[in-house]
């Protein structure tokens, strides 16, 4: 366990950030072995099939991360005000809300999945293959939902370095499987679906194991399920409720996006299927600095220390803009021999569509950047209705380039969908940012004020 409120504050979002950045890009690793050993061993149209699903799935496993992330956020409040015994309780409450969350969304979203691939408009040729991953991804969607729970918790204290050991170690084990599964087992894009699901499990529970062994402070009793209020588990559903809904909200303008892609051909599915896995590696560290800044944020705003967060904010913007840049720059211009690695060099078109997908959505990450920081922030300060409004802005945003770019420019068009969805956002975010700070600025004051 780590405190956040003591020190220099860059210092310790670097710190925190670093082991973060790290387990992140290993998460990655689970989604980017699929396409890379799918898209190499089994051809272009089973990496397709599998790139389809990647809107879908953020749609179902993006609100269970989001909802985790929203429940960890009380957690950490408490935790930096010193108080332990409402730290358990926190735990006990998000642990029910999760499990009653990983039961409804896996009834909902197999039951719905063919509906949804049809509404996609999933080309015929890849159809079959993207509803066999998809569903076995969904049937573990408690896998996901319980690690998403365990590792925000364990960061919600300030050791963001555990979770990462485990997600590398998981990392692994989705990579091992996956080739025995496809290679020796002879299996398809469902022995891709079953690796990630049963690595997972083992994420889980290391999870577990780590805690009951080393974390008392989230060893919960029976106690701690019965004793809470009413107040706290609605607390808990204000914070954890809108960060979820953002996520899915996000989500459903990506699905805008790949039914435009999908009415594009394979060939533009596939490009963006690769791309899209370079992108993300890429924006990472912006990410993960934002996530840092929630816990950062939620530490200092229970400790009262109001100051702190206004200066790890503002240093925090300055470094992730400045890396946002450099990472612009070095994925443009060395993107496409990335991509070569999921399909060949025999694939030009695919090659060729990739690098305008770089071009478009690289050359803006400052705006993404900003958004990261300032949309974790506000939510670090328990204001999670203003981020999820800017989710419905992407969500307009992501829609209207679906279907006037797409439609209208081609691929291009699809392209800028992103861009579009985070300079929407911002302007969204920007406003409540400003007041933010205000109120940081009065409280800290008034503080001062008291003590002189």
């Amino acid at each position: 366990m780590k405190e956040l409120t003591e020190g220099s504050p860059i210092k310790l979002i670097l710190m925190f950030t670093i082991p973060l950045l790290v387990g992140n890009l290993f998460q990655q690793l689970y989604s980017i072995s699929d396409t890379l050993i799918v898209g190499q061993t089994l051809g272009v149209n089973q990496l397709a099939a599998v790139g389809s699903t990647g809107s879908i799935q953020f749609l179902i496993i993006g609100f269970a991360q989001g909802l985790t992330a929203g429940l960890s956020i009380i957690t950490a409040q408490h935790f930096g005000a010193g108080n332990y015994r409402k730290v358990r309780q926190s735990f006990a409450v998000s642990i029910i809300i999760s499990a009653i969350a990983a039961v409804i969304l896996t009834f909902l979203s197999l039951y719905f999945i063919g509906d949804i691939l049809n509404l996609m408009q999933t080309p015929k040729a890849i159809e079959a293959d993207a509803k066999l991953f998809i569903s076995i991804i969904f049937a573990g969607i408690f896998s996901s939902m319980a690690f998403n729970l365990l590792a925000n918790v364990i960061r919600a204290l300030g050791d963001s370095q555990t979770p990462l050991y485990f997600l590398i170690v998981a990392a692994i084990v989705n990579i091992v499987l996956e080739l025995i599964f496809i290679l020796v087992f002879h299996m398809g894009v469902d022995g891709a679906g079953y690796a990630t699901v049963i690595a997972q499990i083992f994420s889980v529970a290391l999870c577990i194991i780590y805690i009951m062994r080393k974390i008392p402070l989230l060893q919960v009793k029976k106690r701690d399920f019965t004793t809470f209020s009413m107040r706290d588990f609605k607390q808990h559903l204000y914070i954890g409720l809108p960060m979820a809904f953002q996520a899915s909200i996000i989500a459903i303008g990506g699905i805008m996006v790949q039914s435009a892609l999908n009415g594009l051909g394979t060939t533009a599915v596939a490009a963006t299927t690769a791309a899209s896995k370079i992108d993300q590696v890429a924006i990472q560290p912006m990410m993960s600095f934002g996530v840092a800044m929630a816990t950062f944020t939620a530490q200092n705003y229970g400790a009262g220390k109001y100051g702190r967060i206004i200066k790890g904010v503002k240093q925090c913007l300055l470094v992730s803009g400045l890396f946002s840049i450099v990472a612009g720059g070095l994925v443009i211009f060395f993107g496409r021999d990335l991509v070569v690695l999921f399909v060949g060099n025999s694939e030009e078109k695919v090659l060729q569509l990739s690098q305008v997908y770089f071009n478009a959505n690289s050359s803006l990450y400052a705006i993404l950047a900003t958004l990261f920081i300032l949309r974790y922030t506000l939510q670090g300060l328990g204001r999670s209705i203003i981020p999820t409004l800017a989710g419905v802005m992407e969500l307009v945003m992501r829609c209207l380039a679906a279907i006037f770019l797409a439609t209208t420019v081609g691929y291009v068009g699809a392209c800028f969908a992103n861009p579009l969805a985070w300079l929407g956002s911002c302007c969204v975010l920007i406003v409540s940012y400003f007041r933010a700070m205000q109120m940081l600025k009065k409280k800290q004051y008034e503080k001062d004020q008291q003590v002189s």
